[in-house]
């Protein structure tokens, strides 16, 4: 799995007050996935941890429009998904892990699904995090988005993905070298 250089994860001043203005602005715009928790405080948690802030900027970047969904009372941390009405633009017809990357003979798409979440620092949604971000709207409505698969199905060469249609969230299972352009990922982040 490649990392991205732990220096480099790192906005710059200006960078930082961009995004943190473009989430506040989201935050306050979209009350009913966050009830309860206040701004300043999530502010706080962002400015003490430089690197969450780098990682919620590559989701902003590539088209994820991260919000918070919730907060862990146990472990004193802000839950961040992407919150985009599509699967993100910017990591879409990505197949889902390395392995699967390297297994395509041809026509490899650029990346993996798996790969760029990790070296953007978030986690692939797993289903229930996925259903639960279906609870706060209509997500992926034309598109679908890879979710954590279990070992026992990657092991076999499956993958797992899942969308919204007819009103229901479905999962569904693919190749795991298999990708799309309306299939992308989304991620979580954990402040």
């Amino acid at each position: 799995m490649k990392k991205t250089n732990e220096t480099k994860k790192k906005l710059s001043p200006e960078a930082q007050q961009e995004l943190l203005t473009i989430l506040k602005t989201r935050f306050e715009k979209n009350k009913s996935r966050h009830k309860g928790l206040e701004w300043a405080k999530v502010q706080a948690k962002l400015e003490a941890d430089p690197g969450k802030l780098w990682s919620l900027d590559k989701m902003e970047e590539t088209g994820g429009e991260p919000d918070v969904v919730g907060y862990d009372k146990k472990t004193d941390e802000y839950i961040f998904y992407d919150c985009s009405a599509e699967s993100p633009k910017g990591r879409r017809s990505v197949c889902y892990d390395h392995e699967a990357l390297e297994s395509r003979k041809e026509h490899k798409p650029e990346d993996s699904a798996f790969e760029m979440a990790a070296n953007m620092g978030i986690e692939l949604l797993t289903e229930e995090e996925y259903r639960e971000l279906q609870q706060l709207g209509n997500f992926d409505l034309k598109t679908s988005s890879w979710i954590l698969t279990p070992a026992a199905i990657r092991k076999l060469d499956g993958a797992l993905f899942c969308d919204r249609r007819y009103d229901h969230v479905f999962t569904y299972h693919n190749g795991a070298s298999s990708y799309y352009a309306a299939r992308g990922f989304r991620g979580s982040l954990r402040v």
